[in-house]
């Protein structure tokens, strides 16, 4: 590492810096490879850090408002991360004001609009093309054995199934919120099955009622036991609702999370008629 950049710290899907999911931002990439980059976030320890650089060629959005963006967990780069994303984008809609952002990712191209709202500001990102799949009996019955969670604690109205928005999540429904805060798990056992599978975390989830959700997302595979508020499966989780019928197809959906770990946060989920793809919407706050 030839210059030490500035790591900044913000924590995203709540205004609260002991709220939502904390995430390192590094604005300035210039002099870092990529041992540098996993070395950082290894040292915050965050579930994900973020690393901005000049846009490729050709990908258009406002000149200065638009970036190449990586994201390192302590143990390895992941392909897209929702709360990271958040943190970055109110990180810079505090430095060059509001406004639409375009974000190059390994899962795709990202658009995202900061704007403000009663002197707080807000971020949504626009996700790449979702879809879902299902999930072969053995590797279910492998991730509930792994969970320690009989197969009678599922909710029936929400089936399993892997869904991805920019990353693969494995969708597991809890049939009731005491079933969901109870939550010690095989973190080796975990993490295997989830490498097998490409899986960025397992998101477990319970439906207090239409359009309200509490979740909670181990992720073993980044080196952290979960995740506290987690963008890019709150994506993914909007369009396995729609998919599968569970909502309509327009609808906002709200997702709490953070809660059981003592940093609640609010994610916004919002599915819009004739376009597939979802947006997540969130607070966030520089952590001094």
């Amino acid at each position: 590492m030839t210059t030490k950049p500035e790591v900044l710290r913000y924590t995203a899907f709540s205004s609260d810096p002991e709220g939502g999911n904390p995430a390192g931002v590094v604005l300035d990439t210039s002099g870092l490879d990529d041992a540098d980059m996993l070395s950082i976030a290894a040292d915050l320890g965050y579930s994900e850090s973020a690393f901005l650089s000049a846009p490729p060629a050709g990908l258009g959005g406002e000149p200065g408002r638009a970036f190449t963006i990586r994201y390192f967990s302590p143990k390895a780069e992941v392909p897209f991360c929702g709360h990271a994303t958040v943190a970055t984008a109110i990180a810079l809609g505090e430095r060059i004001g509001t406004g639409d952002l375009l974000f190059a990712t390994r899962a795709g191209t990202v658009p995202v609009t900061v704007s403000e709202e009663g002197g707080t500001l807000r971020a949504a990102l626009t996700t790449v093309e979702p879809h879902s799949e299902d999930i072969a009996d053995v590797d279910l019955a492998e991730a509930l054995a792994a969970l320690d969670w009989p197969a009678a604690d599922l909710d029936p109205a929400l089936p399993p199934r892997i869904a991805f928005a920019g990353a693969r999540h494995l969708v597991l429904a809890a049939a009731t919120r005491e079933r969901l805060a109870d939550l010690a798990y095989d973190f080796e056992r975990l993490e295997a099955l989830m490498r097998r599978l490409d899986l960025t975390t397992v998101q477990l989830v319970w439906r207090e009622s239409e359009n309200v959700f509490h979740v909670r997302d181990p992720f073993p595979v980044g080196g952290v036991v979960e995740d506290p508020a987690t963008g890019a499966a709150a994506g993914a989780f909007g369009a396995y609702a729609r998919e599968l019928g569970l909502v309509p197809e327009a609808a906002v959906l709200t997702l709490h999370q953070g809660e059981d770990m003592g940093r609640p946060g609010v994610l916004t989920v919002e599915l819009r008629e004739g376009d597939t793809r979802v947006r997540v919407t969130g607070t966030g706050t520089r952590i001094a």
